[in-house]
C-alpha cells in the first residue's frame, strides 16, 4: 500500500481543477446553431418526445449511463460519521472509479439527512435523473431500511455497495479459497467478526452460495451474537447462534475453517490463527489495518489462505472488482433492480475469472512473472481488463433471465465488443487475427527459448491454440526455467542445436547452407559449424519445412537474426528488399506504418516496392489498405529531393497498380483529417476514404513517428512485422513484453497461412 504524507493527499485533490471529476459535453457546442439545438429552442423537441414516452429519456438523455453516488456521510470507511459535506471527496472518488473501470458517468449527491424518511424521500425525488443509484457509507441499521424501501419504490437498479460490494467479492474469494483448501463450503465453520451492514450482507450471501447458516458464528463489539443476548436488533438476531458456550472471538476461532474480519485492526493474534482447522482461510478485511497483520498471519501457519483489503498483499478483496461492472450490466439491460440473481451471477463470474490465465499486463503491473490460481491468487486483480466483459454480461444475462430487464441483449459477442471498446481497449484487429490463427495453427520455432518471456508466450499461444511452439536452446536450462516459473508446456518439443542428438540434422542443414553460400565466403566446415547457432538452425528449420515460422530478436540487436534469415530463406520472388511494418492499434482502429525498421533512404522504386509489400500485408488482416505516401509537402507545394521522390513513387503506383487506393505526396495531417483533405485537395484519391496505411519517405521519419505515437498517443504498437521474406520470419523488439511476443506469434501464424496458400 503506497505511503504518502497528509499534504500529498491534500495537494492531489486541490491542485489544478479542484476535485476529481468534471462534466464534459458530448455534443458539438462551438456554434450558435449548436447552442440552439442543445438548449432553447431545439431542446423542446426531445422534451416533448419524453413527455409522450418516458422510455425515450434513455434515447435522448444521458440517463441510461448515469449513476448517482449518494451518501449522508454517517459511516465513511475508516472515518465514521463525518457528515454529508465531508464525505464528498469519497463520493467523487467513487465516481472516478465508475468512470475509469466501466465508463459510467456519475453525479455525486451528498444528502444532509440522517432521518430515514427524509433521506428516502430525497432520493426518490431526484431519482428520475438517473439510470441507477449507488448508496454509499450509510450506517447500520438505517442502511437496511433505506435500501429496502428504495428498492420497493424505485424502478431503477439500486445497491448499497457497503453491504453488497464486499459480500460479492468476498463470496467469490471464499468459493475459490475453499476449492484451494479442498473443503466443501457447506461443511466449513465460519467466524464473522463484525456485525454491521457489510458483515450481515456477507453472511447472507455466503449462505446463498452454499454455506450453512448453523455453521456461522458472528460477533459484534460485545462478543458472540447468541440467542441469550437481549440487545440484538432484527438483523443481528438472524445470526444469533444457539451455541451459548462460545463467548469470545478466541473461543469462536478454535477449529474454525474460515475467519472473516469486518471489524477493526489487530483484534486477532497468531495463537488464534494457530487454533484454527487445517488449511485455514483468513479474510482480514478491516482497513487500513487488518484484524491481524499479513506477515503475522503468514508466519503463524504455512497452510493459511489469506486475504485482506490492502493492495500490498495478495488476494485484495476490493469492491472495485464488482460495483462498476454490476451497474454496467444492469444499466445496459435497463434493469428495474439489482436482485439476488444478478449478485450471484457477479460472484460466480468473478470466481471463475481467477481460474483463467492471467494477462501479461496484469503480471507486469504486479511485478510478477506468472500469477496462477492458488493460495496467493484466489480473486482477480482490480486492474484486470477482462472484468468488464466478464462480469457485466453475466449480470445482464441474470437480469434478463430473472425478469427484471426492460431491454434484451441478443448479440452477446457484439455486446462484449462494445464493452471492450468503451474503455478504449479496441483490439478488434488482434481478436480477428487471433481467431484466424486458431483456425489453422502453425509450427513456430522460438530461437531464444532460454528466456522466461519466450516460455510464457509459448505456453500462452499453445494454450489458446494459436500456434504449435518449437523451443530452441539448452534443454536442461529450459526445463529448469519451466519448473521455476510453474509453467506448463506439456509436450512442446525442445531442441538443442548443439546436442549430439541433433548432429545428423545439423550436418544436413550445414550442407544445404554451404550449397547456398559456397560462393559467398563459407566453407563446408564453417557452414556445418554455424548451424550450432540457433538463429541459423531455426531459419533452416523454416526453410526445410520442419517449422512454418520463426520468432527471434528478444535479446539481440535487430540485425543479428535478420542476417541468417536472409542468407537461408531469402526474399519473395520479385522483391528486391525487405521492409519493416508497425501496426499502431488506436481507438480509431489500426494504422499500418512502413518502413519503420529496415531501409534508411529508399529510392523511388524501393518506395514503390515497400508500398506494394505493405498493401499485401494489410490485406492479410482482411483490411482494405488505403494508403498515403507522406512528405513535408502537399501535391507539389514544395520542391526538393524528398518530395520529388515521393511524388515519382506515387506516379508509378498509379500507373502500375491502378486498383490500389493510394495517393501523395502529402503531409500527415491531411492524410488523417479527411475534412481538411476534402476542403483543400478535393481531387485526391483519398477523399472520403479513411486512410489506414502510411508510407514514410525514409527510415528516420517512420521510426520517429511510430515511437512518438506509441508513447504520447497511448497507442499499442505491434511489430516490427518483417515483410518481403519468402517464408515467415519475425524479429521482436529488444526486451518485448509477453503480450508483444504473443501478438507477433499470432501475426507470424497469419503470415504462414497466407504463404502456404
Amino acid at each position: 500500500m503506497s505511503k504518502f504524507r497528509k499534504q500529498d493527499a491534500l495537494d492531489y485533490h486541490s491542485q489544478g481543477r479542484p476535485g476529481k471529476i468534471e462534466v464534459v459535453p458530448t455534443k458539438p457546442h462551438s456554434s450558435q446553431r449548436d447552442l440552439s439545438l442543445a438548449y432553447s429552442p431545439g431542446v423542446a423537441e426531445p422534451c416533448l418526445e419524453i413527455e409522450k414516452n418516458p422510455e425515450d429519456a434513455y434515447k435522448y438523455t444521458a440517463k441510461g449511463n448515469l449513476v448517482a453516488v449518494i451518501s449522508n456521510g454517517t459511516a465513511v470507511l475508516g472515518l465514521g460519521n463525518i457528515g454529508a459535506l465531508a464525505s464528498k471527496p469519497v463520493m467523487e472518488g467513487k465516481g472516478l472509479l465508475f468512470k475509469i473501470f466501466a465508463d459510467i458517468d456519475v453525479f455525486d449527491i451528498e444528502v444532509d439527512a440522517t432521518d430515514i424518511d427524509t433521506f428516502v424521500n430525497t432520493v426518490k425525488a431526484i431519482s428520475p435523473t438517473f439510470g441507477g443509484i449507488n448508496l454509499e457509507d450509510i450506517k447500520a441499521p438505517e442502511c437496511f431500511e433505506i435500501e429496502r424501501r428504495l428498492k420497493e419504490e424505485l424502478k431503477i437498479p439500486l445497491m448499497h455497495d457497503d453491504q453488497h460490494g464486499t459480500a460479492i467479492i468476498s463470496a467469490a474469494a471464499l468459493l475459490n479459497a475453499c476449492e484451494v483448501a479442498k473443503k466443501k463450503l457447506a461443511d466449513v465453520r465460519i467466524v464473522v467478526n463484525g456485525a454491521g451492514a457489510s458483515a450481515i450482507s456477507c453472511a447472507k450471501l455466503y449462505i446463498a452460495v452454499g454455506a450453512t447458516k448453523e455453521n456461522i458464528i458472528m460477533l459484534d463489539s460485545k462478543g458472540v451474537l447468541s440467542i441469550e443476548r437481549e440487545d440484538l436488533d432484527e438483523q443481528k438476531k438472524h445470526f444469533a447462534t444457539s451455541n451459548t458456550k462460545v463467548k469470545t472471538l478466541a473461543e469462536a476461532m478454535k477449529d474454525a475453517d474460515v475467519f472473516v474480519g469486518l471489524s477493526k485492526g489487530n483484534v486477532v493474534n497468531q495463537d488464534m490463527v494457530r487454533s484454527m482447522a487445517k488449511n485455514p482461510i483468513v479474510f482480514a478485511l478491516a482497513n487500513p489495518d487488518p484484524e491481524i497483520p499479513y506477515a503475522d498471519a503468514m508466519a503463524a501457519r504455512k497452510d493459511i489462505i489469506m486475504a485482506t483489503g490492502r493492495s500490498d498483499h495478495p488476494n485484495q478483496v476490493n469492491n472495485v472488482l464488482g460495483f462498476p461492472f454490476i451497474f454496467r450490466g444492469a444499466l445496459d439491460v435497463r434493469a428495474t433492480q439489482i436482485n439476488e440473481a444478478m449478485k450471484l451471477a457477479a460472484v460466480y463470474a468473478i470466481a471463475q475469472l481467477a481460474k483463467e490465465a492471467v494477462p501479461d499486463t496484469v503480471n507486469l503491473a504486479y511485478d510478477s512473472k506468472n500469477i496462477v490460481f492458488g493460495p496467493e491468487y484466489i480473486i482477480p486483480k482490480p486492474i484486470d481488463p477482462r472484468l468488464i466483459y466478464t462480469v457485466a454480461p453475466a449480470v445482464a444475462k441474470a437480469a434478463m433471465e430473472s425478469g427484471v430487464a426492460q431491454y434484451k441483449i441478443t448479440n452477446w459477442d457484439a455486446y462484449v465488443n462494445e464493452l471492450i471498446n468503451r474503455l478504449g481497449l479496441d483490439n478488434k484487429l488482434i481478436r480477428n487475427v487471433t481467431n484466424k490463427a486458431k483456425q489453422n495453427p502453425k509450427r513456430v520455432v522460438f530461437t531464444e527459448a532460454d528466456h522466461y518471456k519466450i516460455l510464457k508466450a509459448a505456453q500462452q499461444v499453445a494454450d489458446e491454440g494459436i500456434a504449435k511452439p518449437i523451443l530452441l536452446g539448452d534443454v536442461e536450462k529450459i526445463r529448469k526455467l519451466i519448473a521455476e516459473n510453474n509453467l506448463d508446456l506439456g509436450d512442446i518439443p525442445i531442441i538443442d542445436p548443439r546436442s549430439k542428438s541433433e548432429e545428423d540434422r545439423r550436418y544436413a542443414f550445414g550442407d544445404l547452407f554451404f550449397k547456398k553460400r559456397q560462393r559467398r565466403g563459407f566453407t563446408l566446415y564453417e557452414a556445418r559449424k554455424i548451424m550450432k547457432e540457433r538463429n541459423h538452425f531455426g531459419a533452416m528449420m523454416v526453410e526445410t519445412g520442419a517449422a512454418d515460422a520463426m520468432i527471434s530478436g528478444l535479446t539481440r540487436k535487430y540485425a543479428d537474426p535478420i542476417r541468417p534469415a536472409l542468407q537461408i530463406i531469402g526474399v519473395q520472388e520479385g522483391v528486391s528488399r525487405v521492409a519493416g511494418m508497425y501496426i499502431l492499434n488506436t481507438k480509431q482502429g489500426p494504422f499500418f506504418f512502413a518502413d519503420t525498421t529496415m531501409n534508411v533512404d529508399p529510392t523511388v522504386q524501393e518506395l514503390v516496392d515497400i508500398t506494394v509489400l505493405t498493401a499485401n500485408s494489410v490485406k492479410q488482416f482482411n483490411i482494405t489498405p488505403r494508403i498515403a505516401l507522406l512528405s513535408y509537402s502537399n501535391f507539389g507545394s514544395a520542391e526538393g529531393e524528398l518530395p520529388n521522390k515521393v511524388r515519382d513513387a506515387v506516379d508509378l503506383l498509379h500507373k502500375n497498380y491502378p486498383g490500389m487506393i493510394v495517393d501523395g505526396e502529402m503531409q500527415a495531417n491531411f492524410a488523417l483529417n479527411n475534412e481538411l483533405l476534402k476542403e483543400q485537395f478535393p481531387f485526391s484519391d483519398l477523399v472520403d476514404k479513411k486512410v489506414n496505411t502510411l508510407i514514410f519517405p525514409n527510415l528516420a521519419s517512420g521510426n520517429i513517428a511510430y515511437k512518438l505515437i506509441q508513447e504520447m498517443g497511448g497507442a499499442e504498437a505491434i511489430g516490427p512485422v518483417l515483410i518481403g521474406m519468402k517464408k515467415p520470419v519475425h524479429i521482436l523488439q529488444l526486451g518485448s513484453s509477453v503480450r508483444e511476443i504473443v501478438n507477433m506469434v499470432t501475426i507470424a501464424v497469419i503470415d504462414a497461412q497466407a504463404k502456404k496458400q
